[in-house]
């Protein structure tokens, strides 16, 4: 079982539409929204479009980071 579901070294993973997963760096992540499908906005304006909720990318954004800085700090 994966110890860090949802995340790949320095990235996470989401899954587009077409059932494909894609690798992102959360740190390029401007803005996430449902319209109802879930909209990536990175800083380069590229748009993604993914199957995850926004509750989820949040999710996994904040345990990269939780990973990456400070493991002591709870998720929730």
């Amino acid at each position: 079982m994966d110890k860090f579901p949802g995340r790949t070294a320095a990235m996470i993973t989401v899954t587009r539409l077409n059932n494909s997963p894609l690798v992102i760096n959360p740190d390029l992540i401007v803005s996430i929204e449902e319209t109802p499908d879930t909209i990536i906005t990175l800083s380069n304006g590229e748009k993604i479009t993914v199957q995850e909720k926004v509750k989820e990318v949040i999710h996994r954004v904040i345990h990269f980071r939780r990973c990456i800085f400070n493991p002591s700090i709870p998720i929730e």
